[in-house]
């Protein structure tokens, strides 16, 4: 069974998982090999598509304090916790002639989920430092991306890590603190814009430790006022 589902899996040869639904409908969750430079990602197959994942957490099995290289080629296993690379993004979402939603779902500590989608996704390359673009948002989680508070707005910015700071503070003000580098505080790499509300890379943090940490996985528009650090995150792209 298990030889025979691994045979199924790896016998798709395409570009992303959109493709592979839309090739079997009845083709199951699992990683797949595709052809653009890199040999396999993870797809979330479900009855509106077929999605490529780049960014699955469900504890702290896996750390995502990782300098700009390891967020360049991603790290982890496909299967579990994992980032599969900027490079990569920009490489399935640089093709003009498609068009890209972006899904990020929210599990939270009392059993609760959540969700946030954005039309028009797509990262630029890395002289760009892999700038974010989101269209139109939709969900139940609120657009943390751009921001649960003015002048925060994470669209438009490129990925900062702790060793590549692109985030836009010189510094930022928060109260009396003054904050240089967002990585030093939120932890993991993201598109911060003035740090921001919108972070799903920092330290993952166990039920009871959850709340109040600057660091974690936080959608701020979803569990305001105080930082909450959510169960599990998945990011993941189809194209239309």
């Amino acid at each position: 069974m298990y030889l025979h589902l691994n045979l199924f899996l790896c016998s798709f040869k395409t570009e992303n998982c959109t493709q592979v639904k839309k090739q079997s409908p009845r083709a199951p969750s699992g990683i797949y090999d595709i052809q653009l430079g890199f040999p396999q990602v993870y797809c979330e197959m479900r009855s509106d598509g077929g999605w490529t994942v780049f960014q699955s957490r469900t504890g702290g099995f896996v750390s995502f304090n990782r300098d700009w290289a390891a967020y360049k080629s991603g790290f982890g296993s496909l299967s579990n916790n994992h980032w599969l690379g900027l490079e990569k993004v920009f490489l399935m979402t640089k093709d003009r002639t498609k068009t890209w939603t972006l899904r990020v779902d929210l599990w939270d500590h009392e059993g609760g989920t959540a969700y946030a989608e954005y039309q028009n996704f797509r990262l630029g390359d890395e002289q760009t430092a892999y700038k974010l673009q989101v269209g139109a948002y939709r969900g139940n989680a609120g657009d943390a991306i751009r921001g649960a508070y003015p002048g925060i707005d994470q669209n438009g910015f490129g990925f900062s890590t702790v060793d590549r700071d692109n985030d836009g503070c010189s510094p930022c003000i928060f109260g009396d603190i003054a904050e240089a580098q967002c990585t030093f505080s939120d932890g993991g790499g993201w598109w911060y814009s003035k740090c921001g509300s919108a972070s799903l890379n920092g330290d993952w943090h166990p039920s009871g430790e959850h709340i109040g940490w600057a660091s974690g996985l936080h959608w701020l528009t979803w569990k305001p006022p105080a930082p909450y650090s959510a169960k599990a995150t998945r990011m993941m792209i189809k194209s239309e």
